[in-house]
């Protein structure tokens, strides 16, 4: 990675804080409903405002722009199988009170524009949070990853999707395949990582079309299909994600 680009965190200033809430809505916009999750809403903005030195800012010096971030929770994690729950728990972890002693780093995005994909900008802000776990000797890092690909079959059961490889042998999904190149090891699925429930209104605009029966119908970037019941006028996603772990070798905590 060339020398022209340096990390900064969040909290650097009222401008990088600006580019970074800029950045993330336009990676992360066509994918709006997920911010309808219970915890996203009552959470995420506190939790990136309360811990913004750990919200990490990619910048290319020559041009002064913000090219990539990576969004994370400090929590305090015992180590045991992680929860169904996956990202939603992790944002409710991370937004308890600041006053218990945090072991574990949880990253909730690492956002990169389309313009600068295929740079190395995401596989660099993986090892940004290895990075960051050490200085505050954090003992894991844990992600409920999102695979990059799993749209694209949204009726195959998330479980089976993980053990797709290529014609290499390597996992399937590239966002996957570079996490457990970084040594991240699965810890199993989080089949209700993100649940958004919301009136039927609210899928239709999501679709783009009307929905005239219950069932099962797919929302474009989805990685499941949401369930459509009229006659309770509520649409219900639950989108599964990946848990990985890394170990950091941490032995402290912040408080």
């Amino acid at each position: 990675m060339s020398d022209r680009f340096r990390i900064a965190a969040r909290s650097h200033g009222p401008s990088v804080a600006a580019a970074a809430r800029s950045l993330e809505d336009d990676v992360w916009g066509h994918l709006g409903f997920l911010n309808a999750t219970d915890a996203h809403h009552r959470h995420y903005d506190r939790i990136l405002e309360t811990f913004a030195d750990l919200q990490l800012c990619l910048i290319d010096d020559e041009t002064d722009e913000l090219v990539a971030l990576a969004n994370c929770a400090p929590l305090k994690w015992n180590g045991a199988a992680l929860p169904s729950t996956g990202w939603d728990w992790l944002v409710e972890e991370g937004a308890r009170d600041r006053d218990v002693p945090h072991n574990t780093l949880g990253a909730l995005a690492i956002s990169v524009p389309p313009r600068h994909r295929g740079t190395g900008h995401a596989q660099r802000m993986i090892g940004e949070l290895k990075r960051l776990c050490e200085r505050h000797g954090f003992t894991s890092l844990i992600a409920p990853v999102r695979p990059s690909r799993k749209f694209q079959h949204q009726s195959v059961c998330m479980r089976d999707y993980v053990g797709w490889t290529d014609e290499s042998g390597r996992c399937y999904d590239p966002w996957l395949r570079s996490h457990l190149q970084q040594g991240a090891r699965v810890q199993g699925v989080c089949e209700r990582s993100m649940v958004v429930v919301q009136p039927v209104a609210f899928w239709e605009t999501w679709a783009g079309r009307r929905f005239d029966r219950s069932g099962t119908f797919c929302v474009e970037g989805g990685l499941v299909p949401v369930l459509i019941d009229l006659e309770r006028d509520v649409g219900i996603y639950e989108e599964p994600n990946v848990w990985v772990r890394y170990d950091c070798g941490g032995h402290s905590a912040l408080n």
